[in-house]
């Protein structure tokens, strides 16, 4: 595998025990060009950065060392942990991303994508539930890699989080509005899904549930709970 080294100043400069990276965290660049995606993560002025960018044609360049804090999550938390920049490596990839034109994901850019996974995977012996999207981490503020990120190529090369319908659990149309969230955010909990009350609502769980969308029932993404959202959230439950 090519990696082209590309430096950014936008790091911890103190050396991490890599026995700490737990996680694996794919973003996208939601820049007009690679170019500007390079600029920006390079611009002490940012203070943004990621270990490895991939782009379109697959071009893998490594920005920030894996022994080293990239300022990629910013404020995130997964089950018991918060600000995962300090166990993640992070990963973005070109693409345009929902402000400037949200485009399909390249068959070379995930190939080379599912190949440094699995290598990282394997080399720091990463979970798959510790494999996720930067809106899982930080639904709130984030919404990438999105909807059109291909988890399904992942799932086939047991990597990442398996989704499953399996049979089902509830009986949809015996539940109330209240009993439904209740349950789903309870099974999201489990999951390791944060940023929400189990038992209130709150004016932000429209964007906790388009984020579980956008990773596991990606043909539609609205923010309302229903049958299907359900059945996977309690499915995921009961295997995590």
């Amino acid at each position: 595998m090519n990696i082209i080294s590309l430096k950014s100043p936008n790091y911890s400069k103190k050396t991490r025990n890599t026995k700490k990276i737990r996680f694996i965290i794919i973003h996208y660049t939601g820049m007009q060009s690679v170019r500007a995606s390079i600029n920006r993560l390079t611009n002490s002025k940012h203070k943004v950065s990621c270990h490895y960018l991939i782009d379109r044609n697959g071009k893998i360049f490594q920005m920030v060392a894996d022994n080293k804090i990239a300022w990629h999550a910013g404020k995130s938390k997964w089950g018991k942990l918060e600000n995962l920049n300090n166990n993640s490596i992070g990963i973005e990839l070109e693409n345009k991303g929902h402000r400037f034109g949200y485009q399909q994901f390249s068959k070379k850019q995930i190939n080379v994508l599912v190949k440094l996974c699995v290598k990282l995977k394997k080399r720091y012996r990463i979970k798959n539930r510790f494999i996720l999207g930067h809106s899982d981490i930080a639904p709130l503020r984030k919404s990438d890699p999105g909807e059109k990120f291909p988890w399904f190529k992942f799932e086939k090369r047991k990597i990442g989080i398996r989704r499953s319908l399996g049979k089902k659990s509830y009986s949809f149309k015996n539940l109330n509005s209240k009993n439904l969230r209740n349950i789903f955010f309870k099974n999201i909990y489990k999951i390791g899904y944060r940023y929400f009350s189990k038992d209130k609502h709150l004016k932000t769980d429209k964007l906790v549930v388009k984020s579980f969308q956008r990773r596991f029932r990606q043909k539609r993404v609205n923010g309302k709970i229903d049958q299907e959202c359900l059945e996977i959230s309690a499915n995921l439950a009961k295997n995590s």
